[in-house]
This record gives structure tokens, C-alpha cells and sequence, in this order.
């Protein structure tokens, strides 16, 4: 009983620690513009939702927003695709090739994804993609910790049921999206939380291949709402808060295929 209490005491004080920096940024978001934002003062002022309406109708947050979400969703549903095809390629297709391709895609792993900074400026510029949407999607579409993970999980599936398929004269893509597919929904599930997470919260390559605000993402647009003299802490709040909620909401949805993906184990034969 004392050990529970005790679990339970420092399990709370743990989620006391990692949530109060949300209260704190949509308490701050819906203070007035110029209010202090010390502790003291978080309870003290009254409840606005002023500085919501101000950006959207004084700033460019609403396209900034949509970006993020068009750019994202195309993202993710490009590497679910390309992620699983070449996965499935690799783990079913003994080939001496595709053993060089699987060793290609451990080694990319360990090279800092920085390094392909400024070749990745130049090809875009070259090709004639830079400040568009194909410059924020393209380099995207398939990532090489999706194709790892994936690979790993096919060769836990065994392969009989593709065998009965092909038996029953179904065709390798019917086999590929129609049997094996659906059997990887726990890490495919996964790969789709990993890759709109990271692609929504990223900045670096966003602000480097745009520069007008037609194109631009949510977290570059916040950025360049910090003023050189003095930060807008409640519009600056607000905005942050835009871009957590969609956040939270897909993780709400997913987080029974999150928790079954890191939980599912083989599937024994």
C-alpha cells in the first residue's frame, strides 16, 4: 500500500512537471497583450481570447497553419507508402541488391542529416523548387528509419499467407496491400506519428528552402513573429498554442496504435 502511494506520488509529480509548461504557454495565450507573465501575475488578470483573433486576422497564422497541415499529411501518407514498398522489397526479395540497398539505408543512419544542408539548398534551387511546396515534401517522402523499421517488422511476419496467395493467382500488389499491409497497421501506425510529428515541429530545412510566407511553415512563421526589441509573449503564446493542438488531437487518435505498436511483438507462425 505505502509503495503504491509512493508510485503514484511521484508518477503525479512527474506529469505536474511535464505538463505545467503547457498550462503556463495557453494561460500566457490568453492573458492581455502586455500583461507581465510571471507566476505571480497568472491568476491575477482576466481571460481573453483577443490575441487568438488577432492573428488570425492580423497575420498570416492561418496560412502558416495550413501549411504545416498540407505539407505534413502529404509527407506522412508518402512515406507510409514509399516506406513500406521498399521495406517489403528488401525483407521478401533475397536479391544481393537489395542487401546493398538495406546496408545503404544503415548507413544514412548514421550520417547527421545537417551535413545535407546547403547540397540540399543548391538542388533545390537548381531544379527550380526552391520556396514551394515540392522543396518542403520531396526530400521527405521516404526516410530511412521508416524503411528500418518496417523491414524489421515484415520479417516477423511469416510468409505463408503471401504463398497461399500467390497459389490462389493474386497478384504481388494484391498480396502487397491487401494481405501484408493490413498486418503492419501497428508500425505503419507508428511511422505516421513519427514522421508528422517530426515534420510538423521542423524548422531548420523549412526556413532554409522558403522565404515568402505563401510557402511558409507554422513553427517558421512563429519564429519571425519574435521582435528584435521585445517579444509579443501572449500573440506569441497563442500561435504556440495553434501548433500544439492538432498535436495532441492526432495524438489522442492514435495512441491505441502507438501503444500497439511498441507493444506488439512477432507474429509467430
Amino acid at each position: 500500500m505505502v509503495k503504491s502511494i509512493l508510485r503514484y506520488t511521484m508518477l503525479l509529480f512527474i506529469l505536474g512537471i511535464m505538463i505545467f509548461p503547457l498550462l503556463w504557454m495557453f494561460r500566457v495565450s490568453l492573458m492581455e497583450t502586455g500583461n507581465s507573465i510571471q507566476l505571480d501575475n497568472l491568476l491575477g488578470t482576466s481571460f481573453t481570447f483577443q490575441n487568438y483573433i488577432d492573428l488570425f486576422s492580423n497575420s498570416q497564422i492561418g496560412r502558416y497553419l495550413y501549411n504545416s497541415m498540407f505539407v505534413g499529411v502529404i509527407v506522412t501518407f508518402g512515406n507510409i507508402i514509399f516506406c513500406f514498398m521498399t521495406a517489403y522489397t528488401i525483407a521478401r526479395y533475397k536479391y544481393i541488391v537489395n542487401k546493398l540497398l538495406f546496408v545503404s539505408v544503415i548507413l544514412i543512419l548514421m550520417i547527421p542529416i545537417h551535413i545535407v544542408i546547403i547540397p540540399m539548398y543548391l538542388l533545390m534551387v537548381q531544379f527550380g523548387i526552391y520556396d514551394s511546396y515540392f522543396a518542403l515534401i520531396l526530400p521527405w517522402l521516404v526516410n530511412p528509419i521508416g524503411i528500418f523499421l518496417v523491414k524489421q517488422y515484415i520479417d516477423s511476419i511469416p510468409p505463408s499467407m503471401e504463398e497461399a496467395a500467390r497459389i490462389d493467382g493474386a497478384s504481388e500488389m494484391r498480396i502487397l496491400f491487401r494481405i501484408v499491409m493490413p498486418l503492419c497497421k501497428p508500425v505503419l501506425a507508428v511511422l505516421a506519428i513519427q514522421v508528422f510529428f517530426t515534420n510538423w515541429n521542423s524548422f531548420l530545412f523549412p526556413f532554409i528552402l522558403t522565404q515568402s510566407d505563401s510557402v511558409r511553415t507554422l513553427p517558421v512563421g512563429l519564429a519571425l513573429m519574435q521582435g528584435h526589441q521585445a517579444i509579443d509573449w501572449q500573440h506569441l503564446m497563442a500561435g504556440s498554442a495553434i501548433a500544439v493542438v492538432p498535436v495532441l488531437i492526432v495524438f489522442i487518435i492514435m495512441q491505441k496504435q502507438i501503444v500497439s505498436g511498441i507493444t506488439t511483438g512477432g507474429i509467430k507462425q
